[in-house]
């Protein structure tokens, strides 16, 4: 097992999309879809499903999403599943993005790992801790 930390950049593109729930009480509910491109040792695109609900409280939200990963990772082809769990109290994020157990396909079958996402200047770039 091959255990690796590798960094690079990606761009995502959000839309909104019809959600079945309506926020109340200052609650607003969404849903989005997103779409990514990653390059680097992860050269992928990844389609997913966002749901998330900003508070009346400035800077304190919260969000759940699901995407399929599917490329190359460090030149193994096949695709994996990240879910995301995000909060933001007054402005202090906190995410975990992790690897769906068995969610790993072809060459990247039994993949696990972690993921984090930073934004520097604008630019969006992800650090993946993955073992397979």
């Amino acid at each position: 097992m091959t255990t690796k930390i590798i960094s690079g950049e990606f761009t995502v593109a959000l839309a909104p999309i019809e959600g079945y729930a309506k926020g109340q009480q200052g609650i607003n509910l969404g849903r989005m879809s997103i779409d990514k491109t990653f390059t680097g040792a992860l050269n992928a695109t990844s389609q997913g499903e966002m749901l998330s609900a900003m508070t009346p409280t400035q800077g304190s939200a919260g969000y759940v999403a699901i995407e399929q990963v599917i490329g190359e990772l460090d030149g193994k082809k096949g695709s994996f599943v990240l879910q995301h769990f995000g909060t933001m109290d007054k402005g202090q994020d906190s995410l975990i993005l992790n690897v769906i157990p068995n969610s790993g396909t072809n060459e990247l079958e039994g993949l696990t790992g972690s993921m984090k996402i930073r934004i520097e200047q604008g630019i969006h770039y992800y650090d993946f801790d993955y073992r397979l």
